[in-house]
Protein backbone atom coordinates (compact mmCIF):
# COMPACT_ATOMS: atom_id res chain seq x y z
CA UNK A 1 0.00 0.00 0.00
CA UNK A 2 1.55 3.39 -0.90
CA UNK A 3 2.57 5.80 1.48
CA UNK A 4 1.69 9.53 2.06
CA UNK A 5 4.05 12.03 3.62
CA UNK A 6 3.64 15.75 3.20
CA UNK A 7 0.93 15.08 0.89
CA UNK A 8 3.18 13.19 -1.90
CA UNK A 9 2.55 9.77 -2.63
CA UNK A 10 5.16 7.15 -2.10
CA UNK A 11 5.95 3.66 -3.49
CA UNK A 12 8.06 0.96 -2.08
CA UNK A 13 10.03 -1.04 -4.36
CA UNK A 14 7.77 -3.79 -4.59
CA UNK A 15 4.77 -1.38 -5.36
CA UNK A 16 6.75 0.24 -7.84
CA UNK A 17 8.04 -2.91 -9.95
CA UNK A 18 4.57 -4.76 -9.92
CA UNK A 19 3.13 -1.15 -10.98
CA UNK A 20 5.49 -1.01 -13.71
CA UNK A 21 5.68 -4.62 -14.80
CA UNK A 22 9.36 -5.09 -13.74
CA UNK A 23 11.50 -7.12 -11.67
CA UNK A 24 13.44 -6.16 -8.12
CA UNK A 25 16.84 -6.60 -9.73
CA UNK A 26 15.68 -4.91 -13.30
CA UNK A 27 14.90 -1.78 -10.95
CA UNK A 28 18.04 -2.03 -9.47
CA UNK A 29 20.12 -2.08 -12.39
CA UNK A 30 18.25 0.71 -13.92
CA UNK A 31 18.54 2.66 -10.61
CA UNK A 32 22.44 2.36 -10.54
CA UNK A 33 22.48 3.11 -14.15
CA UNK A 34 21.46 6.63 -13.22
CA UNK A 35 18.00 6.71 -14.87
CA UNK A 36 16.64 8.73 -11.93
CA UNK A 37 18.33 12.21 -10.87
CA UNK A 38 17.38 12.31 -7.00
CA UNK A 39 15.90 9.29 -5.28
CA UNK A 40 13.75 9.38 -2.05
CA UNK A 41 14.38 6.89 0.82
CA UNK A 42 12.21 6.29 3.86
CA UNK A 43 13.20 6.53 7.95
CA UNK A 44 14.69 3.07 7.37
CA UNK A 45 16.93 4.19 4.31
CA UNK A 46 14.42 2.23 1.85
CA UNK A 47 14.02 3.51 -1.61
CA UNK A 48 10.57 4.75 -1.98
CA UNK A 49 9.44 6.24 -5.19
CA UNK A 50 6.69 9.16 -6.64
CA UNK A 51 4.70 9.03 -8.86
CA UNK A 52 7.06 11.48 -11.55
CA UNK A 53 9.28 8.40 -10.75
CA UNK A 54 7.33 5.49 -12.01
CA UNK A 55 6.79 7.51 -15.18
CA UNK A 56 10.34 7.51 -15.98
CA UNK A 57 11.27 4.47 -14.76
CA UNK A 58 7.98 3.09 -16.82
CA UNK A 59 8.98 4.81 -19.99
CA UNK A 60 12.69 3.10 -19.51
CA UNK A 61 10.75 -0.30 -19.59
CA UNK A 62 9.08 0.58 -23.13
CA UNK A 63 11.89 1.67 -24.71
CA UNK A 64 13.24 -0.11 -27.85
CA UNK A 65 16.61 -0.83 -28.57
CA UNK A 66 17.65 -2.01 -31.81
CA UNK A 67 20.14 -4.27 -32.31
CA UNK A 68 22.60 -4.83 -35.67
CA UNK A 69 25.43 -6.94 -36.88
CA UNK A 70 27.51 -7.09 -39.96
CA UNK A 71 27.26 -9.58 -41.63
CA UNK A 72 30.27 -11.43 -43.90
CA UNK A 73 29.49 -9.46 -46.93
CA UNK A 74 29.52 -6.57 -44.84
CA UNK A 75 25.79 -5.90 -44.46
CA UNK A 76 24.15 -5.05 -41.83
CA UNK A 77 21.29 -6.80 -40.22
CA UNK A 78 18.76 -6.43 -37.95
CA UNK A 79 18.75 -8.93 -34.94
CA UNK A 80 16.18 -9.65 -32.86
CA UNK A 81 16.88 -8.86 -28.82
Amino acid sequence: MPIEIGGQTYYRTNEACAKIGIGRATLFRWLKAGILEKRFKDRRGWGIFTEDDLKKIGAEAKRIQVQYVVTGDGNEKHRPS
